[in-house]
């Protein structure tokens, strides 16, 4: 599979060559699909916004994203490129999803996995799971709101969830498995809320209301505390920013709502995640402020073939530095493997024009590729560490 079948005339060759072989780190992305799916099962799944069955008038195929699965996907497990949906699916039914995920991920080019656990339970692979069917490790993320519902779960006392919490975070901290947290206030509360640091009174009394509930986290105190306490600790802070499950408000996720929060916080890193269509705005944050960093992961398969304009509004403002390469995959391994094939077409095409016109070298493309792809992700989540 070459990533620039089609376009090899538009990449200059060492700049292609490199973008072919590059081992990535794909900061923010979920377990590989753990048990078989059915067809409407696996086209529910190509869709980020909903899990409801695929009405009977279309399919996921016809979509940006099933179109991309058919040219990059069916060569590899032994079908033309292009091949017919009900020919991919059969194919990829008559593996096992061990099978499928082993093939799909080795193709990837993918050096390490950092997952977020915090979401899918069985259907999805452990990380130790995804290091063993790609071959290659993992490092996990710390879901803070999934932290939370678990010590309200327990029999924790409302009275010690401060104490507990931050024993959690500390123990996270010295972790060589953990190298980071998440929020996802876009989906619990939306980004405009109050982000100052509560105190441990308020805590204890939000805490005391929920305790011995099943909760789904929505109180905006300990959503701004947990943030505020890993920052603390210096833990790098992952935010998820725009698209998403519609069960978000999007507009309500535009991370200039975060303004107060990145003023006031602990300068630890903050990766954006994903962004779009909030990409421009998050790339003004990441120029504005020395520890805000983001990616355009999860949108860039969406799109398919139209991620290559994503990717170049991407690289309009914020440095280099601050960008980071990411799938955002959850489930099918599908999306593992295009989350990295369609970036390296992507960074081929847009710095490769960049070099055609004379405004940057080719060595200058190939620096750029090399930070955005692993570089800044070895930065911020301190990779290079001992134990890690």
């Amino acid at each position: 599979m070459d990533v620039f079948d089609g376009v090899a005339a538009e990449v200059p060759g060492d700049l292609a060559d490199h973008l072919r072989t590059v081992r990535l780190i794909d900061h923010h992305v979920h377990g590989a699909s753990a048990v078989a799916a059915d067809r409407a099962t696996f086209e529910a799944s190509l869709n980020e916004a909903s899990t409801d069955p695929v009405p009977d008038f279309m399919t996921q195929f016809d979509s940006p994203l099933g179109l991309s699965i058919r040219r990059w996907c069916a060569p590899l497990v032994g079908l033309p490129a292009h091949a017919e949906p009900d020919e991919y699916f059969a194919r990829r039914s008559a593996l096992t999803p061990d099978e499928l995920a082993s093939t799909l991920l080795a193709h990837a080019g993918v050096d390490r996995w950092i997952v977020d656990t915090g979401f899918g339970g069985d259907l999805v692979t452990t990380p130790e799971r995804l290091a063993e069917l790609a071959g290659r490790p993992t490092s996990q993320i710390l879901r803070l709101e999934r932290l939370a519902e678990q010590l309200l779960e327990t029999d924790t006392r409302a009275d010690d969830f401060v104490e507990g919490f931050r024993d959690a975070l500390d123990a996270a901290a010295r972790s060589s498995d953990i190298v980071g947290t998440k929020t996802i206030a876009a989906y619990r509360t939306g980004f405009d809320i109050d982000w100052s640091r509560p105190g441990d009174a308020d805590v204890t009394a939000r805490a005391r209301a929920l305790a011995g509930r099943t909760p789904r986290l929505q109180d905006p105190v300990l959503i701004a505390f947990g943030v505020h306490e890993a920052a603390e600790r210096g833990l790098a802070l992952q935010v998820h920013v725009g698209f998403g499950d519609r069960d978000l408000d999007l507009h309500r996720t535009d991370p200039l709502l975060l303004l107060p929060l990145l003023r006031t916080m602990a300068p630890a890193p903050v990766l954006l995640l994903h962004c779009y269509p909030f990409h421009r705005q998050a790339g003004y944050l990441a120029q504005a402020f020395d520890h805000v960093h983001f990616d355009v992961g999860l949108a860039v398969n969406h799109l398919g073939t139209r991620s290559v304009g994503l990717i170049a509004e991407a690289l309009e403002t914020a440095p280099f530095a601050k960008q980071l390469y990411s799938s955002d995959a959850y489930g099918p391994p599908e999306l593992h493997l295009l989350g990295s094939v369609l970036w390296r077409r992507a960074m081929g095409l847009v710095l490769g024009g960049w070099v055609r016109a004379g405004d940057c070298t080719e060595a200058d493309a190939i620096r750029i590729v090399d930070m955005i792809g692993a570089h800044n992700a070895a930065r911020v989540y301190a990779l290079d560490a001992p134990g890690r």
